[in-house]
C-alpha cells in the first residue's frame, strides 16, 4: 500500500480516529470536487469524507469502505453500475451496506461538450482505462482522419449551435436517473461551464453543490474555494464555437496541461501515431459519436 495514499485518505484507511455520522461522495474526480465544496460549507452535515475515486479502489478497499458505509447517514454517488470493475462499487451496492435510515441522492456525471464539439470520451472492452497520448480526450476530427476518411467541411454557426443543444440535451436524459442535475444551467455560464469534456468549471459545481444542499434540506451556502477545482487540462478555445454561441471571450489555439501550453497539432499528431496501434478505438469512437459528427457535417463512414 503507498503510505502517502494512506496518509491523504486517513480516516477512509482508519488513521484519523473522528467518530460520527459521515456523508460519503461517491464517484469520480467529480465526486472530490463536490466534497470539497460540501465541506467548506459551514452548515452542511454530516461531514463529507474524503476517499478515493471509484475508478481507483480497489479489493483490498472494500473492508475500508464497508466500515465507512457503516458509519455514512448522507451517501452522494453519482450512478455507478453494479460490478463496477468487477468489484462491488456500484451505487445500488453500496446503498445496500447504509445503516437504516440512511440517506441516498443520486447527482450525474457532468459532461458538456459545447465549448469543444470535437472532443470526445472514446471507451473499449480490450482496456477500458486506455486513454490516448497528452491528453486523455479523443478529437472527432482525428479519429476522421485516422479511419481514412476525408476531412469534414468546417461546421457553421448553427451546426456548433445544435452541437452544444444536443451535449446539453445528452445530460439532461442522463439527469432523468439522478436527484439533482445542472443541465439547465451550463448555457449561462459561458466559458466558465466546462474546462474540458468532463471537467466542469467552479460555477457549474457550486450550482451542483448547492442543488444537493437543498435536495437534503440545507442551506445552498456552498461558496467559491478561491482555487479550480478541476482546472488542471483545458481544452482549446475556438473562434467560431465562441462566436456561434455569442461568448465574448479570448479564443485559445492550444492546450493547457498543468498551466503548461500544449500545442494542438502535437496532440494530435501523437493521437494518430497511437491509433495506428490501437485501431479499435478509431471504430468506436466513430460509432459511438456519430449523432455529434452527423451534426457538425462529419463524414459518415460508409460500409
Amino acid at each position: 500500500m503507498d503510505h502517502g495514499r494512506r496518509r491523504h485518505y486517513g480516516e477512509f484507511y482508519g488513521l484519523v480516529d473522528e467518530p460520527g455520522p459521515v456523508t460519503l461522495v461517491h464517484g469520480n474526480c467529480q465526486a472530490e470536487s463536490l466534497r470539497v465544496l460540501l465541506a467548506g460549507s459551514p452548515t452542511f452535515a454530516p461531514r463529507p469524507v474524503r476517499v478515493p475515486p471509484v475508478h481507483e479502489l480497489t479489493a483490498d478497499d472494500l473492508p475500508h469502505l464497508h466500515a465507512l458505509l457503516a458509519r455514512t447517514a448522507l451517501l452522494l454517488s453519482q450512478p455507478v453500475r453494479d460490478g463496477y470493475r468487477d468489484l462491488p462499487l456500484g451505487t445500488a451496492e453500496l446503498a445496500a451496506r447504509l445503516p437504516a435510515g440512511a440517506r441516498v441522492l443520486r447527482w450525474p456525471v457532468v459532461r458538456y461538450a459545447g465549448l469543444h464539439p470535437w472532443t470526445v470520451i472514446v471507451r473499449h472492452p480490450l482496456d477500458m482505462a486506455a486513454v490516448p497520448p497528452v491528453v486523455p480526450y479523443h478529437d472527432l476530427r482525428t479519429l476522421t482522419a485516422a479511419a481514412g476518411l476525408p476531412p469534414a467541411p468546417r461546421p457553421d454557426a448553427a451546426a456548433l449551435r445544435a452541437a452544444a443543444a444536443l451535449s446539453v440535451a445528452e445530460l439532461a436524459a442522463r439527469e432523468e436517473a439522478t436527484d439533482v442535475g445542472v443541465a439547465d444551467l451550463l448555457a449561462g455560464f459561458g466559458t466558465d461551464a466546462a474546462h474540458t469534456l468532463n471537467h466542469p468549471g467552479n460555477p457549474v459545481l457550486i450550482a451542483l453543490a448547492r442543488r444537493v444542499q437543498a435536495a437534503v434540506g440545507l442551506p445552498p451556502d456552498a461558496d467559491d474555494p478561491g482555487r479550480a477545482l478541476l482546472g488542471g487540462v483545458r481544452a482549446p478555445l475556438d473562434p467560431d464555437v465562441l462566436d456561434a454561441l455569442g461568448l465574448d471571450a479570448e479564443p485559445r489555439a492550444h492546450w493547457l496541461v498543468d498551466g503548461v501550453p500544449v500545442d494542438d497539432g502535437q496532440v494530435r499528431a501523437a493521437q494518430r501515431d497511437w491509433y495506428s496501434a490501437h485501431p479499435e478505438w478509431v471504430a468506436a469512437g466513430l460509432e459511438r459519436h456519430a449523432p455529434r459528427r452527423e451534426i457538425l457535417a462529419m463524414t459518415q463512414v460508409t460500409a
